[in-house]
């Protein structure tokens, strides 16, 4: 059983973070590359943000929002 505890241990340090390592040996040299997935999960954020906006004024030009006071008909 111990054995088998090992083997997890060696499979999450050595090749399941590896990337992150290679992340953070990367970090000393440049920041700017080792940050390059949070950058790319910023841009993709960005554009659905802009693309969320625009979609929210053709609705409101279109008047198909229903503005009145009560929302549900049981109010």
């Amino acid at each position: 059983m111990k054995d088998f505890f090992y083997a997890i241990q060696d499979l999450f340090v050595n090749v399941l973070f590896a990337p992150y390592d290679a992340l953070r040996a990367l970090e000393l040299e440049n920041w700017f590359a080792a940050n390059t997935v949070s950058w790319i999960f910023l841009i993709i954020g960005f554009v659905a943000m802009i693309y969320w906006m625009k979609q929210l004024k053709m609705f409101n030009d279109n008047n198909e929002e229903d503005k009145s006071v009560s929302s549900h008909s049981f109010l």
